[in-house]
């Protein structure tokens, strides 16, 4: 199956490429970089590499800069592992997850804040109609004999 053998030599270009950045490259530009996925075309020519870079927005800047400039040497790196007849091309895409994270988790704390809030008046509020406003079936039986 293709998408079967896609997900597996993408997971394995995410481990070589992992593996050379954690050993560090030649570049004072590159920061903190992770790697956090690798998909690759049905053809297995192209691999859109998603990383992260913990940091300032100008340190992120700078480490794309840097991966940009190492993707020919990232990519024979990533040839001499493979047992592939053709390498793919390497393309780096930032990955939007620490950014998606944190508004993430500032609507969650939102959503809590409204919470409490609704909570707290709730607390001493009382029913604006009867306590239980649906009728039964039962009661609507007895309506009916009634009637």
């Amino acid at each position: 199956m293709a998408s079967e053998r896609q997900a597996r030599l993408g997971d394995r270009i995410r481990v070589i490429l992992a593996e050379r950045l954690e050993k560090g490259l030649r570049d004072p530009r590159l920061g903190f970089v992770t790697i956090t996925d690798v998909r690759v075309t049905g053809d297995l020519q192209h691999a859109s590499v998603f990383y992260t870079v913990y940091g300032s927005d100008e340190e992120r800047a700078s480490s794309a800069e840097a991966l940009k400039a190492a993707t020919g040497m990232l990519r024979s790196e990533v040839g001499k592992h493979l047992n592939v007849r053709l390498t793919p091309s390497l393309e780096f895409i930032p990955d939007a997850l620490p950014e998606t994270a944190g508004h993430i988790a500032e609507l969650l704390r939102e959503a809590r804040e409204r919470d409490a809030a609704v909570q707290g008046l709730a607390t001493g509020a009382t029913y604006a109609g009867d306590a239980d406003p649906y009728v039964k079936p039962r009661e609507l039986d007895d309506e009916a004999d009634e009637a």
